[in-house]
């Protein structure tokens, strides 16, 4: 391999002997290649099994001394490449891990271990689409079975309809066949049907439970769809197998993030900085758990290293932006358009830097250019995502038909009695973190985060039988709805570290399962975070959100989802009248005492005056207001839309009656269609 000779007689022996060492141990593995050496000095095979040797048993920095002296005399022989490779990473090296490692499948492309490896180190770093490309040659690589061939080699060229259509038919004969199963998996991920990948890796874990590379990519798909607590036990038996995997290490940070275990996520981002201290996107994803763990000053900080590392990642400028409390300078804006001519420049990308350009902009009161970036934003986005508006009429009008006065009265008194959770509703950009930071000052309220929890429930209730969610609701008798609503109080457990009586859960969707909330947790608190239509929806508008809110890039739409929001909320405060407690914005900020005071008693808490001054609270904050709820009330938020009313024609049309009558809500009999 390489141009190097094979050894013959007993120098071969004592290497097949050697290597066979070299796994369990490492040492006598070192000290058979030093004996081979002295029969055959300078032989390259045991001069790299003694470089393996030595990086095994703890040594790589004299295991890298070796591989120089070796590659100086056999610079094209891929093995060699993958050992350094592995040397460099055990150094903290891993920038230059990576070089070696393209080389190394650059020489050979049939090296699945280098492939897994080179995989491995982009996905710590960032490098999302490099690893995955990585990630599919090694599924080529590692396939020894023809009739898989072509399968792997459709998902190389990222032909991922075909590659789906040849998997399935090979498992319809072979349903176990674990590189089969894991195939499909990574057809669905990339597909981004991630529940598929979750079962398909589950079934593949079931049949080979030490298969590394599916436990991997079976957290992953847990962490995608909201669930790090399922992640975590995941990530760390990896972490048991492979301490060193950087791949690992770097998906343990984000799940330790996601939980709010926030020392731990930057402890890791901090290991895993040492090992790529150039890679621009881990000092991002740095800075975006620095500025959730209330750490701003030195958040700006690592995101500014991103943009001295790599200027065209549209998502830092964002960031920056996203903090709504930074100010670019007028080379920052230079900057940006210059990067934003580029023709090359990622869709993503781009439209990050429109939004930050918006909000650049907006902060120079140039209002008119502003709102064309914030536009052109949107439009692109909107081209990435789904959003079917008329389900969401349609799932609005069933909800109010099931939810009946009837219906809840017939069902008084099941569900889990536990007064725990604090629901907080509504629409983004409404008012919702600046009411979570009030009620996570008192003493007994914690707040977590936006939980993805309860719409897993309905999704998973939805997908049992015929019934589609909510009608499926109609068929669970008491039991039932008490062990749905004590499976939400488990699934949440692990957000809750403080040990206070009660928590916060402030997903703004969750008001589409106002009724659901209220039969499986009928002691929650459900307040309904609510703000001028236009600032409300302005604000979204010019917000863009990682995942989730995809009617937000449309005004139209934007408008024609805060209509069907208030008439849905109208429908449940007539068949639950007091249920809800509505919090406007607007009175917040105007009379701050007496609607925490409303707050704190429809809580049933007692008054504590560190609600009050909730900006002093010191906790991890997950949303696009961290930084304002941070200082006293925000007052210059309230008539912002006012700057902007030119040009929200569309936004005005679609919220029709709506906007006219609010704070007051319109009779919606004149209307069912609306909502």
């Amino acid at each position: 391999m390489g141009g190097t000779a094979e050894p013959v007689g007993s120098v071969q022996v004592a290497l097949a002997h050697a290597l066979r060492l070299l796994e369990r141990e490492p040492r006598l593995a070192a000290e058979q290649a030093t004996e081979i050496l002295k029969v055959a000095p300078g032989h390259p095979r045991a001069l790299l099994l003694l470089a393996s040797a030595r990086r095994a048993g703890g040594d790589a920095k004299g295991s890298l001394e070796l591989l120089d002296e070796l590659r100086s005399r056999q610079p094209a022989w891929a093995e060699l490449r993958f050992e350094r490779a592995l040397a460099l990473a055990a150094l903290q090296r891993g920038g230059e891990a990576v070089g070696e490692l393209r080389e190394a499948v650059r020489l050979d492309p049939q090296q699945p271990d280098a492939w897994r490896t080179l995989a491995d180190h982009l996905e710590a770093m960032g490098e999302v689409a490099a690893a995955q490309d990585a990630r599919a040659q090694f599924l080529r690589a590692s396939t020894r079975d023809p009739r898989l061939l072509a399968a792997a080699a459709a998902l190389c060229d990222n032909q991922v309809p075909g590659a789906e259509s040849l998997l399935r038919r090979h498992l319809q004969e072979h349903p176990t066949d674990i590189a089969a199963i894991r195939m499909l998996a990574e057809v669905a991920a990339r597909l981004g049907r991630w529940r598929d990948a979750e079962n398909l890796l589950a079934r593949c874990l079931e049949l080979a439970p030490t298969f590394h590379g599916a436990r991997h990519n079976y957290a992953v798909a847990l962490l995608r769809q909201g669930q790090p607590a399922a992640a975590l036990p995941q990530v760390e038996r990896l972490l048991a197998a492979e301490p060193r995997n950087p791949s690992y290490r770097s998906l343990h940070a984000a799940v330790l993030g996601a939980i709010g275990d926030y020392a731990g996520a930057l402890a890791a981002y901090d290991a895993v900085l040492k090992e790529y201290p150039s890679q621009a996107r881990v000092w991002m994803s740095y800075g975006h758990a620095l500025k959730t763990a209330g750490h701003t000053p030195r958040g700006i900080d690592a995101y500014r290293r991103t943009l001295t590392l790599d200027p065209s990642i549209g998502e830092a400028w964002w960031s920056l932006a996203n903090l709504k409390t930074y100010r670019f300078t007028e080379d920052d804006l230079t900057q940006m358009r210059t990067q934003l001519a580029r023709s090359e420049l990622t869709p993503e990308d781009r439209f990050h830097f429109h939004f930050a350009l918006g909000k650049a902009l907006e902060d120079r009161a140039q209002y008119g250019e502003s709102f064309s970036h914030y536009q052109q934003g949107n439009s692109l986005r909107r081209t990435q995502v789904h959003y079917d508006e008329q389900r969401l009429h349609e799932l609005c009008a069933r909800t109010r038909r099931l939810f009946s006065a009837e219906f809840l009265a017939a069902r008084q008194g099941v569900g889990a009695r536990a007064p725990d959770p604090i629901f907080i509703v509504g629409l983004p950009r409404a008012g919702s973190t600046l009411i979570e930071q009030v009620l996570a000052s008192h003493s007994q309220v914690e707040g977590t985060m936006e939980l993805p929890d309860l719409p897993a429930l309905a999704q998973e209730l939805g997908g049992r039988g015929t019934a589609r969610y909510p009608e499926v609701l109609a068929a669970l008798d008491g039991g039932a709805l008490l062990s749905l609503g004590e499976q939400y109080l488990e699934r949440t457990r692990v957000q809750r570290q403080s040990g206070k009586p009660y928590f916060i859960d402030k997903l703004p969707n969750n008001f589409l399962h106002t009724g659901f909330i209220h039969l499986i947790l009928p002691n929650a608190r459900i307040i309904d975070a609510r703000r001028h239509p236009l600032g409300c929806c302005l604000s979204g508008f010019k917000q863009h959100f990682a995942r989730g809110q995809n009617y937000t890039y449309d005004l139209a739409e934007l408008g024609g989802y805060y209509a069907a929001y208030v008439a849905l909320m109208a429908h449940f405060d007539a068949v639950l009248p007091g249920r809800v407690h509505r919090v406007f914005y607007e009175r917040m900020v105007e009379d701050t005492a007496a609607e925490v005071h409303a707050l704190l008693a429809y809580c049933g808490l007692p008054f504590e005056a560190q609600c009050l001054r909730f900006y002093e609270t010191d906790r991890a904050v997950r949303t696009a207001s961290s930084e304002q709820v941070r200082s006293p009330i925000f007052r210059e938020g309230v008539d912002q839309w006012r700057h902007f009313e030119p040009w929200l024609g569309p936004l005005k049309a679609a919220l029709g009656p709506v906007l006219d009558a609010y704070p007051r809500v319109p009779d919606f009999r004149d209307n069912p269609s609306r909502g």
